[in-house]
């Protein structure tokens, strides 16, 4: 069964610090999923993704043939390109993700309807009997492990 994680986000933008857990999870050997909850995100996830380091290549595509990429932006619900992580953001529905290692829901904590969201979903998953981890973002902006 998958592990769901929440990631706070108390202080970045969440295209910057999804592209660190973008390259951890590829260099884990895993490819991943994100599903954005509009075409104006998947639009800046795009761009950041291609710029946000000089000395980084994230690899990834929104349109084409999804098996050949080791990162896929969509709206749409599936696990089109086999991935073994997916990254939920913007209440994006999870669905089932028995198919997947991790998802990880990425919301921001400055958003009351996003956190609103966030708790719901960990009440839900705690009584689906999901593994859930609670990540938040430290002051110096890395993750640390809060539940």
């Amino acid at each position: 069964m998958a592990e769901l994680w929440f990631y706070h986000l108390e202080r970045s933008e969440l295209a910057r610090a999804l592209a660190p857990l973008l390259e951890k999870s590829l260099q884990r050997g895993w490819r991943a999923l994100v599903r954005g909850g509009s075409p104006e995100r998947l639009d800046e996830l795009d761009t950041v993704l291609w710029t946000y380091r000089d000395d980084s290549f994230l690899p990834h595509a929104r349109e084409g043939d999804p098996k050949r990429q080791p990162v896929w932006l969509t709206s749409e619900g599936g696990n089109p390109n086999g991935a073994q992580v997916l990254f939920l953001l913007d209440g994006a529905e999870p669905g089932d993700i028995s198919g997947f290692e991790r998802a990880c829901l990425m919301f921001d904590g400055r958003d009351e309807a996003a956190l609103e969201l966030a708790r719901s979903r960990w009440k839900q998953a705690k009584a689906d009997g999901i593994v859930a981890s609670y990540w938040r973002e430290s002051a110096g902006g890395k993750w640390e492990k809060q539940a």
